[in-house]
């Protein structure tokens, strides 16, 4: 499969990095290294899909282009529209021409993860109660002096479309009736910290910041017979994954930990998931869909 990188930012490179010899342009109309300055100017005979590492804003439109023309696409998260009706329209158009539109989660790729995947569908856990889920940085004055992103809801899309998109994972069905339970500018113009949460058959409570000064993500899960517990992410390694079973009627449960020290294994095989899935035409724009309507919602809440 030959692809092109639209925008050689810091996404943008990582992703030519993990395509290798599969790249055959790159597109950017600012950076002197790019062989276009737009995506019109590739021949389309050139490539096969294209990897988006653009802006929130020229998305939908460039998506459409490459649609149109039939195709592959794989873009950064988040995939936003003002109008919900875009977005069905992509998926639409996607199903038509066959293409594949793949919006980038890369952290399902991440193995605890896919462990917690793993250990939720295999039942050992009995019902579950609660998800409590973090995800900080510390990019709080990296966003105030950017232009375009100290803007409107803040963290609210930027992490929460993480957090929204890996219960999606672990479940499987999209959740409802989410609310904002705090809300904050401690030094942006933009919200920079966050809580919200559903309880909608299972209780979610997510917390977001760009106040966290060493990035951090933990994850635990609260079920009828243990818990399980995610510390970290491999990329800020190390990253540490615990299961607890619970004794009865009460006591120290009994646990098992896996502690991995190692680079972030999540971009090389999501670009090997995208290209398995460009043999099987199969889109998540549902996902995608689901995620802008509970963020629309929860950023119409927040007050102006």
């Amino acid at each position: 499969m030959k692809v092109i990188i639209v925008g050689l930012g810091i996404q943008g490179r990582k992703r030519q990095v993990v395509a290798g010899s599969d790249v055959a342009a790159t597109v950017d109309p600012f950076h002197p290294d790019a062989t276009y300055k737009s995506i019109e100017e590739v021949p389309l005979e050139d490539f096969d899909a294209a990897l988006l590492c653009i802006p929130d804003e020229p998305k939908i439109l460039i998506i459409e282009y490459l649609l149109v023309n039939q195709k592959h696409v794989l873009v950064e998260k988040p995939l936003f529209a003002a109008n919900p009706q875009d977005l069905l329209k992509l998926k639409l158009l996607a199903e038509h021409n066959g293409s594949v539109c793949y919006t980038a989660y890369n952290h399902r790729f991440e193995p605890h993860f896919i462990r917690m995947k793993e250990l939720i569908d295999s039942g050992i856990l009995g019902k579950i109660y609660g998800v409590k889920l973090f995800y900080g940085n510390g990019t709080a004055r990296l966003v105030r002096d950017s232009a375009w992103r100290d803007k409107g809801a803040g963290v609210l899309p930027d992490l929460g479309s993480h957090l929204l998109d890996t219960v999606n994972y672990w479940f499987g069905q999209y959740f409802d009736g989410f609310n904002i339970y705090a809300a904050n500018r401690f030094e942006n113009q933009s919200f920079d910290h966050i809580t919200f949460g559903s309880n909608d058959g299972i209780l979610l409570q997510f917390e977001l910041s760009l106040l966290s000064w060493r990035n951090h993500f933990y994850a635990d899960i609260f079920a009828e017979k243990g818990s399980a517990h995610i510390n970290s992410l491999c990329k800020w390694g190390p990253s540490t994954f615990t299961v607890r079973d619970r004794k009865l009627p009460s006591g120290r449960p009994d646990e098992e930990s896996v502690t991995l020290a190692q680079s972030d294994p999540t971009w090389a095989q999501e670009y090997e998931h995208f290209k398995r899935l460009t043999a099987s035409s199969i889109n998540n724009l549902e996902n995608d869909i689901w995620i802008n309507s509970t963020l629309q919602k929860l950023a119409a809440s927040l007050s102006p």
